[in-house]
């Protein structure tokens, strides 16, 4: 079975939870990756929506530009010259002009017209007139009267987000068709137009508004994740302090399992020699009445007086191992403070140690034990008075506590003067039978430890040394009744 001392390893070995850290580092990369993946699928919406836009127009500039083609060069060409011959300057320049004025006023960058063959027979750009294109598929797919569009971009994409917008053109394909007067239906196919959009402005509008996208969707998280920092870091403390709340109590827990098991052992063994000590001492009582040599009665009377103080000490084992059950009834600090300072006036006197009272409560009413509270403050000014051998000034200070979220508390401090507690010796002084003197039980302090719990408060020690102590003790104004007043330790 583990000991208390190495389940204590056991959980210093544990790194604590670091609440505020984890959800710090998760929540930004949940928000980072969240704000990559929402921008990015907007841009492409958008981009897409524009690609379908872009066809759209380019199909209304073809179904336009087919029209005054057909009407404004074929027909009038074929009819005044009998064939159409574009190397002819005269055609050219015609048909130029029919191209130029129909997608004037248009986003249309260059217009391109291909023969069945491929053959590039018009160009916006005269000097490709002529050559054999290799547009592959797209032209078969027009042929068969189909458009096709094809965007050529310059610029660099980061998971569908862009980062620097250049320039960008979109070719549109479609079918070239000999036109049916008054009829809706279209004839043969003649060729394919090659339609080219400059669409660079639209497509830095995207990118503009892609940043203003990212950039709010950043100032939000970034309210968010301040908030959940906030929030986590608040958390943090809130399970810092249980945690440590909860060391604190298996701590209490493991220490009154020990001094319960001490306390059955002390019990008996108090029991068994108090009977024969009564004894010895009623006997050397007797002696002494009865004896009449001053020597040997000065020896009996060494018996009489040493078998007082071991029934003491006995006495003072009893009352820790089996504390007495408190009896609440109402009473005022002060009171019970003042009758200790009254039974250690001489003391006081003797050892040249000033008194000051500092008492600051007002009216208020305790439910506490007076007799046992009047023990535990006996028990600290002896113990201030002992630590003061040269004189010095003892602070007695008293003050009401209004607990925040908790019960009301009366606050006691007292204050030596005295040499002070080493640091090292601060964490034993309530351990039972821990004594730095050379008669002492080392009870007292454990004793006032059982005493204060019992009526639910808690005691604390500050301390440093050639400075002086300080012992604060603070007790509930009333007693819960699912206290530990039962004489038990918690």
């Amino acid at each position: 079975m583990a000991t208390i001392d190495d389940k204590r390893r056991t959980l210093e070995s544990v790194k604590p939870f670091k609440l505020v850290k984890y959800v710090a580092v998760s929540s930004l990369m949940v928000i980072i990756v969240c704000t990559v993946l929402i921008s990015g699928f907007i841009t492409q919406r958008g981009r897409a929506i524009l690609l379908h836009k872009s066809e759209q127009y380019a199909l209304l500039v073809a179904e336009n530009l087919n029209h005054q083609v057909f009407f404004q060069f074929t027909l009038p060409t074929l009819i005044a010259e009998g064939e159409i011959r574009l190397s002819r300057p005269s055609q050219y320049d015609r048909l130029d002009k029919v191209v130029r004025n129909t997608i004037h006023g248009f986003a249309v960058k260059q217009v391109n017209i291909y023969d069945p063959e491929q053959v590039l027979t018009y160009s916006t750009d005269k000097e490709r007139i002529g050559t054999k294109g290799d547009i592959g598929a797209d032209f078969e797919r027009a042929l068969k009267e189909q458009s096709v569009s094809r965007l050529s971009v310059d610029e660099t994409l980061f998971l569908g987000i862009s980062w620097g917008a250049g320039d960008n053109e979109l070719k549109t394909y479609l079918p070239m068709w000999e036109e049916r007067p008054m009829s809706l239906k279209k004839g043969k196919v003649l060729g394919v137009f090659e339609i080219t959009q400059d669409v660079t402005a639209d497509y830095r509008i995207i990118h503009r508004f892609q940043w203003i996208i990212v950039s709010s969707i950043l100032i939000f998280v970034g309210i968010l994740f301040l908030t959940i920092l906030m929030i986590a870091r608040r958390a943090d403390r809130i399970i810092s302090l249980r945690a440590r709340e909860r060391e604190r109590l298996e701590e209490k827990l493991h220490q009154s399992e020990r001094l319960a098991a001490l306390g059955e052992m002390i019990a008996g063994v108090s029991h068994e020699i108090r009977n024969p000590l009564g004894i010895i001492r009623s006997t050397a009582e007797l002696l002494n009445d009865r004896i009449e040599d001053e020597r040997q009665k000065r020896f009996s009377s060494i018996i009489v007086e040493e078998s007082t103080r071991l029934n003491d000490i006995l006495t003072e084992f009893l009352d820790f191992a089996r504390p007495k059950a408190i009896r609440p009834a109402q009473c005022r600090i002060e009171e019970i403070l003042e009758r200790n300072l009254k039974v250690l006036e001489a003391e006081f006197q003797r050892l040249n140690v000033t008194v000051e009272r500092d008492y600051r409560t007002g009216a208020y009413s305790l439910e506490a034990d007076c007799d046992l509270l009047f023990r535990a403050f006996v028990n600290l000014l002896a113990n201030a008075l002992q630590a003061m051998p040269q004189g010095g000034m003892l602070q007695v200070r008293t003050e009401v506590l209004n607990g925040k979220g908790g019960p009301r508390q009366v606050e006691v401090q007292i204050k030596d003067t005295g040499h002070g507690i080493p640091s090292d010796v601060r964490k034993k002084i309530f351990n039972p039978f821990f004594t730095t003197r050379e008669k002492g039980t080392g009870l007292g302090l454990a004793i006032v430890q059982n005493i204060v719990d019992n009526h639910n408060g808690d005691i604390e020690v500050v301390s440093r040394e050639g400075e002086g102590t300080a012992i604060i003790i603070r007790l509930p104004l009333i007693q819960s009744p699912h206290g530990s007043g039962d004489g038990t330790p918690e």
